[in-house]
């Protein structure tokens, strides 16, 4: 990846609907050897898709919870099993493997306090690997990035 491919990058990053033409204006290339570029990215799995990013509080999602779950034993057997739970469940927007007391770190997102007790007991509450769940709610967020320092 060069420089070019960069640039690409940061700019797709905040403007992912602009039209080919006007990135490569904005890169000083003709459209052609940019679009080549942009679909190698997209090829190669460096952009991984372009979505849409959408406010949760304005969809019902009033409540953020981080979620540090510590499983019963720490096998290749339960973090498939743990892992591949939590990919079908919709609420869980992050899952990530973490050092320390905790094994995991989810990000979970409810419409109140009450669906998140549900969710907890009903989703995770049914998964036998799992050995303790420490929730902390989010009172405010005061940002949020979705771009990388390019």
């Amino acid at each position: 990846m060069d420089v070019k491919d960069r640039n690409i990058l940061a700019i797709l990053q905040r403007q992912g609907r602009i039209a080919i033409s006007e990135l490569a204006a904005k890169l000083n290339m003709s459209d052609t050897p940019c679009l080549r570029r942009v679909r190698k990215l997209e090829q190669s799995g460096i952009i991984r898709g372009y979505a849409a990013q959408i406010d949760p509080k304005d969809v019902g999602f009033n409540v953020v919870v981080y979620a540090f779950v510590r499983l019963k034993e720490n096998s290749d057997q339960h973090a498939i099993l743990f892992e591949d739970s939590m990919e079908n469940l919709e609420q869980v927007m992050e899952c990530s493997v973490v050092t320390g007391a905790h094994d995991y770190l989810l990000k979970i997102v409810a419409s109140d306090l009450l669906s998140y007790e549900s969710f907890v007991k009903k989703s995770l509450g049914s998964l036998n690997c799992i050995a303790g769940i420490e929730s902390t709610v989010v009172l405010k967020q005061n940002f949020s990035r979705s771009t990388l320092p390019l």
